[in-house]
């Protein structure tokens, strides 16, 4: 059988992972002067907690030597590190790194697949689930670059601040948005490796209301998937539903906490709206 390995930007702790079935490397975030893996030493909602305690955090993608130690726990297997969006993070690049110092470098196969959070939650199960039928590395690799072309996701900020943080968003935008209590609606580019400026809207339930205008234009319905999660703003991710079902009622939600380092780019108070094809 294929080995599944992937990243806690799916959503899963790395204890959750090996009862679904495949293993994750931890992302890791450092607030307070004090490192943690994220959902394996830090929740979300601890996150937050201690980011509003006036602490800036920052986020670093797993080591090269864990995923290596990942990689020859399954030495002589197929193994397939379905990675998260490269560029948004160096973990695509340290799964391939890591793949390298191994000796059995020519069974293991990592896959950019340009998104994160819910739809990589979505693809990784996929995997596991084709893989525990007996398909191949190669079919499992076909059938997801399928679904990662499906995939969209927005991010809805409560603070311009992390934007600006991470260069997203210029000083001056920034401080006018937030003077003129300005939403700004931000999505990835084509490629996955960036977010980019989609619309800005005055409040976050007219946000929402972009959101979902995009989502029936791409054609979001039945044997679709929609992924709302959100950075301590459960009330927020609620309303999101709410709306997004009213306009297409056929499509399933689910609704997460963020990871703690999708946290560090967006910020308490923030919620993303990503969509795949199921």
């Amino acid at each position: 059988m294929v080995r599944i390995v992937a990243d806690t930007s799916t959503l899963y702790s790395t204890t959750q992972a090996r009862e679904a079935g495949f293993a994750v490397s931890a992302l890791s975030v450092t607030i307070a002067g004090k490192s943690y893996r994220e959902f394996d030493e830090i929740s979300a909602g601890e996150f937050v907690s201690i980011i509003r305690q006036g602490h800036m955090p920052t986020s670093s993608q797993p080591a090269i030597g864990e995923v290596e130690a990942l990689y020859n726990e399954f030495a002589g297997e197929e193994i397939l590190n379905i990675a998260m969006a490269h560029g948004l993070s160096g973990t695509y690049t340290s799964a391939c790194a890591a793949a390298e110092l191994c000796d059995h470098a020519q069974k293991i196969h990592v896959i950019n697949t340009r998104t994160l959070c819910g739809p990589h939650r979505y693809l990784v199960e996929q995997a596991v689930r084709w893989a525990k039928a007996g398909e191949t590395a190669e079919a499992i690799t076909e059938k997801l670059n399928v679904l990662i072309d499906s995939a969209k996701s927005f991010l809805v900020p409560a603070d311009f601040d992390y934007l600006r943080r991470g260069g997203r968003l210029s000083p001056l935008v920034s401080y006018v948005g937030k003077a003129a209590n300005l939403t700004p609606i931000m999505t990835q580019t084509e490629t996955g490796e960036r977010l980019t400026a989609a619309g800005i809207r005055r409040g976050y339930p007219h946000a929402v209301k972009f959101i979902a205008r995009e989502l029936e234009k791409a054609g979001v319905g039945k044997g679709w998937r929609v992924y709302i999660s959100h950075a301590d703003a459960q009330d927020k991710a609620e309303l999101a539903r709410k709306v997004l079902q009213e306009a297409m009622p056929e499509a399933v939600y689910e609704i997460w906490p963020l990871s703690p380092a999708f946290i560090t780019q967006g910020g308490p108070g923030c919620v993303a709206v990503q969509y795949i094809h199921e």
